[in-house]
């Protein structure tokens, strides 16, 4: 939602777009438009980001703005404000004009992926556990706390991780990942790295690749931690494995439970023809019905279980 407002300075008639009444959670017209109401609509928090009367007559505004406005039903919502001052001839301000734009859904997402990256950054200080992020360019989304606990330039870890794991180790654990993923399948390794501290830690590292419903693949997603601290495998990273699922797998996951085909469809909602075709490696790698299959098959004590050697092994809990 969006709106717009003006103000001549002159005769100080100012003008609301019905957006913009909208906006504050104002009837159109209802009220008469004016700055004090705007001002004290916004958040008492946020209203120092707001010029004063004397700035706006000076035509001094901020370009744009974030601020919350506090509707009259209570309800709280987040908008840009963009303003600019018009200007006469011999350079006296005559008008501000401005526009808003509901950004509440934006600055929501945005605040929750900073406490995310500051929950990460501070698991890794703390336990040395990591997630992370591929994309295609192959540059890695790392917290920067794991530059700091190895002591590293953050920009070059992201480049090239493999400079965290000491120099004995490091080309034949690059080697093992890189033909993984160049074959765009599902990587399991051990690897040891020096700490700034100067103190040897071994890790486990695990990568997955992500795909789209469609079967295109998105880049990867992978977790790191100490291999004497096991944690649980994040859903992103089961979901990378369940694509990673074949028909040898759930050929192998029936077996265990004593299920047919149609026992498998029935208990995931897939039709039996569905199942065929994902024991025939029928269907792409990220297919939905593939992703169900194995959760099915999850939930009935079946563990999808990476070895270090590149196997997806099958087990029953």
């Amino acid at each position: 939602m969006s709106g717009a407002w003006s103000w001549v300075l002159m005769g100080g008639e100012q003008v609301w777009s019905p957006g913009f009444f909208r906006l504050l959670g104002l009837v159109p017209n209802a009220a008469k438009a004016s700055y004090e109401l705007l001002l004290s609509l916004v958040h008492p928090e946020d209203r120092h980001r707001l010029p004063s009367f004397g700035e706006i007559r000076q035509g001094h505004v901020p370009r744009e703005t974030i601020v919350r406005v506090i509707r009259p039903n209570g309800t709280v919502r987040t908008l840009s404000l963009v303003m600019e001052a018009r200007f006469s001839g011999d350079g006296r301000p005559v008008a501000v004009n401005g526009t808003a734009l509901d950004v509440t859904d934006r600055e929501q997402l945005s605040h929750v992926s900073h406490e995310e990256r500051r929950r990460r950054g501070a698991l890794y200080l703390t336990e040395h556990i990591v997630t992370f992020s591929v994309g295609l360019d192959l540059v890695r989304e790392i917290p920067f706390e794991v530059a700091q606990v190895h002591g590293l330039p953050l920009e070059n870890i992201c480049i090239d991780p493999y400079i965290m794991i000491v120099p004995e180790e490091r080309n034949a654990f690059q080697d093992a990942a890189g033909g993984q993923i160049e074959r765009r399948l599902f990587f399991q390794g051990t690897a040891h790295e020096r700490l700034a501290n100067g103190e040897l830690w071994n890790f486990r590292i695990i990568t997955v690749p992500v795909r789209d419903p469609d079967g295109t693949y998105l880049g990867r997603y992978g977790l790191k931690y100490p291999v004497r601290s096991p944690v649980p495998v994040p859903a992103a990273l089961c979901e990378g494995l369940d694509q990673a699922v074949t028909g040898n797998h759930l050929r192998a996951a029936r077996a265990l439970l004593d299920w047919s085909m149609m026992d498998l469809a029935q208990a995931s909602g897939l039709s039996h023809s569905t199942v065929r075709r994902l024991e025939e490696d029928g269907e792409h790698r990220g297919s939905r019905s593939r992703l169900q299959a194995a959760s099915t098959l999850r939930r009935a004590g079946i563990r999808f279980i990476p070895l270090d050697d590149g196997t997806l092994a099958v087990a029953k809990a």
